[in-house]
């Protein structure tokens, strides 16, 4: 099988997170924004939203697997599987090809959310880190740690089950599952269960000039951050157990 660049595979990164952060940025802009026609949507247009932005990620980022989540690298790392997508060996560079490209579409998509939205950014009177980033709803760090663990270990973990990358399960099927987790277990730390989307987002909002913007909360940072990676981790080793 012939071997996919890894500049394919970090555009196809960036193209795919970066669709994935505008639209999941964009939807909740679109609740919690002022003057905005989907002022109030309320939780549930929120996942649903973010669940069609994975839908639209994985198709935009086909060419290398669309993992567009650092967690699911990860994940399949530790599975032990030979490729992060076909024609695409797991080695340390390749490794870090789809980490930097993650990044860089996070942080990409968030500014374009930002610039679709800016004339209501700037009607805010509210700081507006919780449409960037995530926050939890009771700051209990071992308990935010956990719920993020969890819940990136079930997208993983269900990923994995059905096949070595998320375009073998379909993108329907991914978005439906973001849905779930968000609809279940989102409620304590609005469900990053991705390290990029958080920290992409949360460079993002600290950059940008925002009026009225607030403090971009890098105490809690980490937590989006580790959470999600050791659940991908866990859910991939777990993968390997015959069921």
């Amino acid at each position: 099988m012939e071997e996919i660049g890894l500049w394919t595979v970090f555009g196809s990164e960036v193209v795919g997170t970066g669709v994935l952060l505008l639209l999941g940025i964009g939807v909740v802009a679109n609740v919690v924004l002022p003057q905005t026609l989907g002022n109030g949507g309320g939780w549930l247009l929120i996942t649903i939203g973010w669940g069609f932005a994975v839908f639209a990620g994985v198709f935009a980022g086909a060419s290398s697997g669309a993992h567009i989540n650092p967690a699911v690298t990860v994940g399949l790392w530790a599975s032990g599987t030979d490729q992060y997508a076909p024609g695409v060996p797991i080695t340390l560079t390749s490794t870090l090809v789809y980490l930097a490209g993650q990044l860089v579409g996070a942080f990409l998509g968030a500014v374009l959310a930002w610039l679709t939205y800016r004339s209501h950014y700037a009607a805010a009177t509210e700081p507006v880190l919780g449409t960037f980033a995530t926050g939890p709803a009771i700051r209990n760090t071992p308990n935010n740690v956990l719920a993020e663990f969890v819940g990136t270990f079930v997208l993983v973990y269900i990923i994995l089950r059905f096949g070595d990358t998320p375009s073998q399960l379909g993108p329907l099927a991914v978005a439906l599952l973001v849905v779930g987790i968000g609809a279940s277990l989102g409620g304590p730390t609005g469900y990053a269960i991705n390290p990029a989307r958080d920290l992409g987002p949360r460079i993002a909002h600290a950059v940008l000039p925002i009026r009225n913007k607030g403090g971009s909360d890098w105490g809690y940072s980490w937590v989006p951050i580790v959470g999600p990676l050791l659940g991908g981790i866990v859910a991939g080793l777990f993968s390997r157990v015959p069921i």
